[in-house]
């Protein structure tokens, strides 16, 4: 048997969605050690997906018809018989934590190495609708830390959605470890997942169609003058400043595709969280709901208190935690 263990991950945001740009995308992220995708896989002769108790979240139905097709891909590719593959963990879906890359990969891991074989993350990934865009959920599962995507070539982009597999994943541009006392508090409100599928096509096209240039100037001097030395230097406090200005950025690219540079309930979470001194930035992961704060270890504590604070104030119930950064990829075993 081989297990494979993945951590769920943050999207700041993109440094260009303007065709006027040589480069589109761009995506920057971190690799968070949790909430994690759990995924084992064994030799069989047909293909078995399976959960191990039906009250567990792991056995949401949909999230086993997507390992199912992940795992159909995955099978496929290897030329292999079969697998017996069992979700023994999973992230919330479509809720800004990069579920279907992570579950996707982990999948593929955990199958290719019960069958002694190189998984190939990175190259196979586009096989199963991953990494067209944001090269963070590939990058992360491979190293963890803090990456910058390079997007891909402007001259590429089509309006309709490439078939799975005729793309490559954004290699990355630059990566850096997170200092072991950086962490993250991840507040989720109750609310409606994030884009996903077509609706998320739909959106990006429509943002890029319509991208102000001028926008990606500004993320991309805040990128080389404010993040980049911010993560070199382990200072959390311009980190999280710099990292939530990209946020509000991007924001306008997408206000009216969300409802506002925020999307309802997060911009009153993310407000909320940046009047607290504990957060030093706070911003909607990829299309949200979950909001991040970034923080450190002597102030945890106390973002935690104002992470409930916020959805009480938002009117929202949800979810608080505050967790470290990915000291590295994804965990395969056998």
């Amino acid at each position: 048997m081989a297990r494979a263990s993945a951590g769920a991950r943050l999207h700041f945001g993109f440094c260009n969605l303007s065709l006027s740009h040589e480069r589109l995308y761009g995506a920057l992220g971190i690799g968070l050690a949790e909430p994690r995708v759990v995924v084992d896989a064994e030799p069989a002769d047909s293909l078995i997906v399976e959960a191990p108790a039906d009250n567990d979240p792991a056995a949401d139905p949909v999230v086993r018809d997507d390992v199912r097709e992940y795992a159909r891909t995955t099978v496929d590719l290897l030329g292999v018989d079969g697998a017996r593959v069992t979700v023994r963990e999973s992230l919330p879906r479509h809720a800004g934590l990069g579920s279907g890359t992570q579950i996707a990969a982990a999948t593929l891991a955990a199958i290719a190495t019960t069958h002694g074989r190189d998984p190939e993350i990175r190259e196979r990934a586009p096989a199963l609708g991953r990494g067209g865009r944001s090269g963070i959920g590939v990058a992360t599962f491979e190293a963890g830390g803090f990456v910058l995507d390079a997007g891909h070539p402007t001259a590429r982009f089509t309006t309709d959605r490439p078939p799975d597999g005729e793309w490559t994943v954004p290699p990355v541009g630059a990566r850096h470890e997170v200092p072991d006392d950086w962490r993250f508090l991840l507040v989720r409100p109750d609310a409606d997942p994030g884009r996903n599928g077509d609706a998320e096509d739909d959106a990006m096209r429509t943002a890029v169609e319509r991208a102000d240039p001028g926008l990606a100037d500004r993320i991309g001097g805040i990128v080389t003058r404010r993040v980049l030395p911010a993560i070199a230097t382990g200072n959390a406090e311009r980190f999280g400043a710099a990292v939530a200005e990209i946020g509000r950025l991007n924001g306008a690219w997408y206000a009216d595709e969300q409802g506002g540079v925020y999307r309802p309930p997060v911009g009153d979470v993310v407000a909320s969280l940046s009047a607290a001194a504990a957060v030093f930035g706070a911003g909607q992961s990829s299309w949200g709901p979950t909001v991040y704060g970034v923080t450190d270890a002597a102030n945890a504590d106390a973002a935690a208190v104002v992470g409930e604070r916020a959805l009480d104030e938002a009117g929202v119930a949800g979810s608080v935690a505050v967790v470290r950064a990915a000291d590295g990829g994804a965990r395969v075993t056998e």
